[in-house]
């Protein structure tokens, strides 16, 4: 289409309604794609932050456990002089 003047544009031939809410609501969706996007990769992020740090709160409590318990070195087959 050619048009004469910005208000023909902006008319777009008398289907300017369809025209410019399509884009509108295709600009609109655009948006909530990004910003879902978002929140569910930070979701993600928190999540697996948090399930490295319960692994390794885990592991200090295993630790912490072996060297209070007599005869640990002989109850973890990973420790130096252990017997196995």
């Amino acid at each position: 289409m050619i048009w004469t003047s910005a208000a023909e544009f902006w008319a777009m031939g008398g289907y300017a309604e369809f025209v410019w809410g399509s884009m509108g609501v295709s600009a609109a969706l655009l948006a909530l794609e990004v910003l879902l996007t978002r929140l569910g990769r930070r979701q993600a992020l928190d999540a697996v932050c948090e399930a490295m740090e319960a692994q390794a709160q885990d592991v200090q409590d295993e630790q912490a456990r072996l060297r209070a318990s007599p005869g640990a070195a002989r109850m973890n087959p990973w420790s130096p002089g252990a017997s196995t």
